[in-house]
């Protein structure tokens, strides 16, 4: 009697242990970036704020440096469930929605509010409902809150300190319709070339001026020959945490709060790291000899509103872009 009924509390602690075992869930999460970059620090931050949070029910693993693929293997994963998250720009989810393709319109937006609000609006959030209903991907949570960038500059080898010193800048540029227009339209002589020919591009006079998230200016060693720095917030960026729509429906009520929780307080982390390294930079490269200059970019915003009005009319914009631009705008004071 005595041993079946140790039997009996053995097999009972083991299928008790087993559950919560299997109540223990590991997300992978896939990611470009190193590990001591800026946002290789956010993710890391993210996964474990997630297993605190979650009060260890939700466990994820970061996997840096492009180690489980390119972004179309990742994005394949993403969707079959192998993958959880997959922290990039959420450009690529234009393969399921185009219209995705448009959140980061050059000069759209008057500044970091307005296109906080536009990428909350109901419009946008219609564009990601579309995107989830093809894929089964969707973003984890306010899309703006993991900075990227965090601001975009101009370098270049001759002052650049109003809008007006664009008209005949020789400025490199990639192979992008919108960004290629978008330059001519603002008067700068545009001049196509690889992101690694700019260096020396910039060295020997084919182009004067490359624009570049201001992260990547003192990395690549820009300020060298081209030493007038600008802040021009030509677009705003955010790193999209795309998430697995049935992974995320799968979780109890109190792991979902923990894990949006996480990506909150990994954002509000994020933005103080990004602001504090691009400063930090800067004063780097101001203390080599670079100058660096803030644009009022009104008058980039004011000559781009034409642009956009007559992608409109060919139809060639999103249903719903201008009007949603137009909604999120702050009203004048």
């Amino acid at each position: 009697m005595k041993k079946r009924t140790f039997l009996g509390l053995a097999t009972s602690l083991a299928l008790v242990l087993g559950s919560a075992a299997q109540a223990e869930t590991t997300w992978k999460m896939a990611t470009k970036m190193p590990v001591d970059s800026p946002e290789g620090q956010v993710f890391e931050k993210f996964a474990e704020l997630t297993e605190e949070y979650t009060g260890g029910e939700l466990k994820i693993t970061v996997y840096p440096n492009e180690q489980l693929g390119k972004e179309n293997a990742v994005l394949e994963q993403l969707q079959a469930n192998i993958v959880q998250v997959y922290a990039e720009g959420f450009g690529y989810m234009k393969k399921w929605e185009p219209a995705l393709g448009w959140l980061a319109g050059p000069y759209a937006f008057d500044d970091f509010g307005h296109w906080q609000r536009f990428m909350n609006s109901d419009t946008v959030k219609g564009w990601f409902d579309n995107a989830a209903e093809k894929s089964g991907v969707r973003p984890l949570g306010d899309p703006t809150l993991v900075l990227r960038g965090p601001f975009r500059v101009t370098v270049s080898n001759v002052p650049v300190k109003t809008a007006a010193d664009y008209e005949g800048l020789k400025m490199r540029m990639h192979e992008n319709k919108v960004a290629i227009d978008t330059w001519d339209r603002l008067g700068a002589e545009v001049i196509t070339l690889p992101w690694t020919e700019v260096y020396q591009s910039i060295s020997k006079g084919i182009v004067q001026a490359v624009n570049s998230p201001v992260a990547l200016v003192e990395s690549m060693r820009f300020n060298e020959v081209a030493p007038y720095i600008a802040r021009m917030d030509e677009y705003w960026q955010s790193v999209g945490f795309m998430v697995n729509e049935s992974a995320l429906n799968a979780l109890d009520e109190d792991t979902r709060a923990g894990l949006l929780k996480a990506y909150e307080d990994a954002g509000e982390m994020s933005q103080d790291l990004m602001f504090s390294v691009a400063e930090e930079s800067i004063e780097r490269m101001v203390a080599d000899g670079a100058e660096y200059t803030v644009l009022d970019t009104a008058p980039l915003v004011e000559k781009m509103k034409a642009y956009y009005e007559e992608m409109a009319e060919k139809g060639e914009l999103p249903e719903g872009f201008m009007e949603a631009v137009e909604a999120a705008r702050a009203p004048a004071q």
